[in-house]
C-alpha cells in the first residue's frame, strides 16, 4: 500500500514538473494593423510590417521571422543579452542591448479566463505604457520562467512575463501610430536546434543608431 501511494506520488510530482517546463518551439502568428497615420493605410501598414509572425523559443533565446518589407528578422541571444535585427535595406545587422527599457509600465491589470485561442483558455494582461496601452492573453500551459529573462527590459518584455509567466497568443498594441492586433494561428511544441538562432556566417554587425 506504502509503495503504491509513493508511486502515485512520483507521477503527480513528475507530471507537476513537466507542466511546468518552458515552452520550446514555434508559434505562428496573424497579424492586422489600423493605422492612426493620415498618410499610410492599414494595407500599407501590413505591406511594410508584416502580417504574419513566426516565432521560435528555445530556453533564453528566440527568433521572430515576418514577411515584412521593413525588418525580416530578429534574433534575441540570451547568453548576450542583445536583440539583433535584420532590415531589408542594410547588409549590416544591428543589435539592441535589451538591458535598456525605453519605455515605462505605469499600471498593470490582470483579468482571469477572458478569452479563448485555439483551444487554449486565456487570461488577459493589460499593461498601460508610456508608449499606450499593451494588452495580453496567454495560458500557463505556454511557460516560460520570467527569470531567463530577468535582464531582457527591452519592448516591456520582462514586465509581461514577471504577471504571465507564459508565451502571449494574442497581443494588442495601441500607441499613437496605430493599433495592432496579433493573433496565434499555430503553436508547433518541438525540439529546436541551437544553430537556429546562429547569425548568418561573416554577417557584419553594429549597434543600432536609435
Amino acid at each position: 500500500m506504502k509503495k503504491l501511494f509513493f508511486l502515485l506520488l512520483l507521477a503527480a510530482l513528475t507530471t507537476g514538473i513537466a507542466k511546468a517546463q518552458d515552452f520550446e518551439g514555434e508559434v505562428l502568428y496573424s497579424i492586422k494593423y489600423q493605422s492612426k497615420n493620415p498618410k499610410m493605410s492599414n494595407t500599407q501598414m501590413e505591406f511594410l510590417f508584416g502580417n504574419w509572425q513566426s516565432f521560435g523559443i528555445k530556453g533564453g533565446s528566440y527568433k521572430n521571422t515576418s514577411n515584412g518589407k521593413v525588418l525580416l528578422w530578429q534574433i534575441y541571444k540570451g547568453s548576450e543579452n542583445k536583440l539583433y535585427n535584420k532590415a531589408a535595406n542594410a547588409e549590416t545587422i544591428f543589435w539592441i542591448d535589451v538591458a535598456v527599457q525605453k519605455d515605462e509600465v505605469l499600471k498593470t491589470e490582470l483579468n482571469k479566463g477572458v478569452t479563448e485561442i485555439l483551444g487554449y483558455k486565456c487570461d488577459e494582461l493589460i499593461l498601460t505604457c508610456k508608449s499606450g496601452v499593451q494588452k495580453y492573453y496567454f495560458n500557463a500551459e505556454l511557460a516560460i520562467n520570467p527569470e531567463t529573462y530577468k535582464t531582457h527590459k527591452y519592448g516591456n518584455w520582462f514586465d509581461y512575463l514577471l504577471l504571465s509567466k507564459a508565451i502571449p497568443l494574442k497581443t494588442i498594441i495601441e500607441n499613437e501610430q496605430f493599433v495592432m492586433e496579433q493573433v496565434a494561428t499555430a503553436v508547433k511544441p518541438k525540439k529546436v536546434a541551437e544553430d537556429y538562432f546562429n547569425l548568418p556566417i561573416n554577417a557584419e554587425t553594429a549597434p543600432s543608431p536609435n
